[in-house]
């Protein structure tokens, strides 16, 4: 069920998903104008093609949608050629992007829009896919052979759809032991190693630069908010602020210490260092901070509209200087959630918000990670976004592209039918 907290705030609210059949009466014409859009995006008819053909068996009934049943499924398919499709032949993925993007801004673009960076796990047997590894899967919720994307989602007042993807590669995939596998995933040469913020943040920068989609909000759990790099890249872009996961072990102060500065010699140079003298106080825990905060400038606020009622939690919000290396580090809001009951637990987030930004306003955003979960829901259950059967890395890139094309389709539909969509759409091809 939708939280209400998400659907009665003071920013704006989401719609739900719901597209339903018997609204929908030329469809195969719909979707080969969306599939025009992107013509200019493959040198040869042949692929442009398939990739109808492709997106027609993901909107389809099918219960399994890899490429063989969707190419003995869809009118002209052949498994051979849309195996190549998928695998072999070169996408202008960059300009694919821009075109997505484009009508992303038309359909979903707002001033207040939000981006959402979340990953998804897609379990593996073998271990030959482009970046398998034994790691933590949270479609299966515990370590195991998997693949992970890194996703960036967009949430505005006229829905929410994926922006744009990473396959994370661990660094073990780097090695020289590695080097047959990454030779037969025909890995690019210019991939490296990197972090899942550092992939984030790419790809926040390279949306920002783009600048076709206005937000306003970026929205991350701890695993991306406890990283410097992220932090960093959402800074570079004026204006935009973010309000990110941290762990209860982060240190910090309420009121920034006065430092000292010591000269000393490293290796013949002289140098400036820095230290909190031990006069001052030093950095507590967050969450001995929200331990310590006496009830009075604790809020309840309803969360969520659960099926047994509704779902409230407490907050509290105080500027706080983040420690970092035992030294005072940015000037953040930090935001405490906690449940109601004799032994609270506590959830721990940090924003760069203006100091006028109310409590409310942190409240709502709290709970703005839900449209890139729905989206990965959407995606696997309708869409087969973790149905394929592909290796290589370009296959993997190229298949969850064109699920979160055949999502947003899908949202464009939804917008055209307006009020009258209760459920979920499928095509038949």
């Amino acid at each position: 069920m939708v939280p209400n907290a998400r659907l009665n705030c003071e920013v704006f609210t989401i719609p739900k998903f719901t597209v339903e059949k018997r609204d929908v009466q030329s469809f195969l014409d719909e979707l080969r104008g969306f599939h025009a859009e992107f013509r200019h995006c493959f040198g040869r008819s042949e692929p442009r093609d398939n990739f109808f053909r492709y997106m027609v068996g993901q909107l389809s009934e099918l219960e399994r949608k890899s490429i063989e049943p969707m190419a003995m499924q869809v009118e002209g398919g052949n498994v051979r050629a849309m195996q190549r499709f998928i695998t072999d032949v070169v996408w202008n993925e960059a300009q694919m992007l821009r075109t997505y993007h484009t009508l992303v801004q038309e359909d979903l673009g707002d001033p207040q829009g939000v981006l959402i960076f979340d990953e998804t796990g897609f379990p593996k047997k073998g271990p030959e896919s482009a970046g398998v590894a034994r790691q933590y899967c949270g479609a299966l919720g515990k370590v195991d052979n998997c693949q992970v994307g890194v996703f960036m989602a967009y949430a505005s007042p006229q829905g929410y759809a994926l922006l744009d993807k990473r396959l994370f590669i661990p660094e073990a995939w780097f090695t020289e032991a590695y080097q047959p596998r990454r030779s037969k995933c025909d890995f690019p040469t210019e991939v490296a190693f990197k972090t899942k913020p550092q992939l984030a943040g790419e790809m926040l920068q390279a949306v920002h630069q783009e600048d076709i989609l206005p937000f306003k909000y970026v929205a991350a759990d701890a695993i991306y908010g406890n990283s410097q790099e992220l932090l960093d890249a959402v800074e570079q872009c004026v204006g935009v602020i973010y309000f990110v996961s941290v762990p209860s072990t982060t240190r910090c102060w309420l009121q920034p210490p006065q430092l000292n500065e010591r000269t000393v010699k490293y290796r013949g140079n002289t140098r400036f260092q820095r230290l909190v003298p031990k006069t001052e106080k030093q950095p507590i825990t967050i969450d001995q901070l929200a331990k310590s905060l006496n009830n009075f400038y604790w809020y309840k606020c309803k969360v969520s509209e659960g099926v047994k009622g509704p779902i409230t939690y407490e907050f509290t919000k105080r500027q706080v200087t983040l420690s970092k290396k035992g030294l005072p580090d940015r000037t953040v809001w930090l935001i405490i959630k906690r449940t109601i009951s004799e032994n609270p637990v506590y959830s721990f987030y940090i924003s760069n918000a203006p100091v006028s930004t109310r409590l409310a306003t942190f409240v709502w955003l709290s709970g703005m990670r839900w449209p890139i979960e729905q989206c990965f829901e959407e995606t696997k259950s309708e869409l087969g976004l973790d149905h394929y059967e592909v290796r290589k890395y370009a296959a993997w890139n190229h298949h969850v592209l064109t699920c979160m094309l055949a999502h947003f389709f899908l949202w464009h539909l939804k917008i055209k039918l307006g009020e009258k969509s209760t459920t979920y759409y499928t095509i038949a091809a």
